[in-house]
């Protein structure tokens, strides 16, 4: 198959997957094998699409991103959310990240680590749905320093490719008492940080495999990944209030089973 039919479809995959809680790493990883487009070069032209779905969430969520910066709002009575609330979010999962680099890239990337991961992913957001207790923040400037902390540690189960970042930290979110809006928001302003230490750390690692005639090719995927991830970031927000982590979940069970059955039997 032409590169460019290939960057075009990853770039969609990336782009409907990296904010939902479905795992963007397994999809990517099943996606890739299906089109032949495995090794290296795949390694790096997923860390440059990555890049388009974190300039998404920046173009969204510029505004709120510039708001952190002004800490004269730290400590005050009137709720809002702060820069601390962001750092407490991606401090455990920025260190569990940067101790267990090189082990989780050369150890957990394979097809049972993904099942597994996917499985219990989906068992976590289950239980999360099940055992939520009342909402008490229904907007992310409700948001306690405790909760965004906790949510952070949730985050770093996503540290296991096909645990999904998302699903992790949504959980986490209703377990606090954060609404499925707030929870799925907040999951979105922590993934920035997250993301870009995580693709910035494996883009370096990559520059050796960089090519000038790659530049087409991660150029579809890079922009396609960026539309579509707007797009769903934006409609995700509107749903997830109604149809909650459930069908999510369902997917994840499916799409182990696909992986079972592909790559393990």
């Amino acid at each position: 198959m032409n590169e460019h039919i290939i960057a075009f479809i990853l770039g969609i995959v990336e782009g409907l997957t990296e904010f939902l809680p479905v795992s963007s790493t397994g999809h990517l990883i099943l996606v890739g094998n299906l089109l032949g487009f495995t090794g290296q070069k795949a390694n790096t032209f997923e860390v440059i699409i990555q890049l388009g779905s974190m300039l998404a969430i920046l173009v969204l969520y510029w505004k709120r991103y510039l708001s952190l910066l002004n800490f004269s709002t730290i400590g005050k009575p009137v709720k809002k959310l702060d820069a601390i609330h962001i750092i407490l979010g991606v401090i455990p999962a920025a260190l569990a990240g940067l101790l267990l680099h090189d082990f989780i890239k050369t150890q957990l990337f394979s097809p049972k680590v993904v099942v597994i991961s996917l499985v219990a992913g989906a068992i976590l957001m289950i239980f999360a749905e099940k055992n939520h207790g009342t909402f008490n923040s229904t907007t992310v400037d409700e948001l306690s320093y405790k909760q965004a902390f906790i949510i952070g540690l949730y985050q770093c189960l996503a540290v296991i490719p096909g645990f999904s970042r998302a699903g992790s930290t949504i959980s986490g979110g209703l377990l606090v008492g954060a609404n499925h809006k707030t929870a799925a928001e907040f999951s979105f302003l922590i993934a920035l940080p997250i993301m870009v230490g995580a693709t910035g750390l494996d883009l370096i690692k990559s520059l050796d495999f960089l090519h000038t005639s790659d530049i087409p090719m991660f150029a579809i995927g890079f922009i396609t990944a960026f539309v579509v991830a707007m797009l769903v970031a934006v409609g995700f927000l509107k749903i997830i209030g109604k149809i909650g982590l459930t069908v999510f979940a369902y997917y994840r069970v499916v799409l182990a089973s696909v992986f079972f059955i592909y790559f393990i039997l």
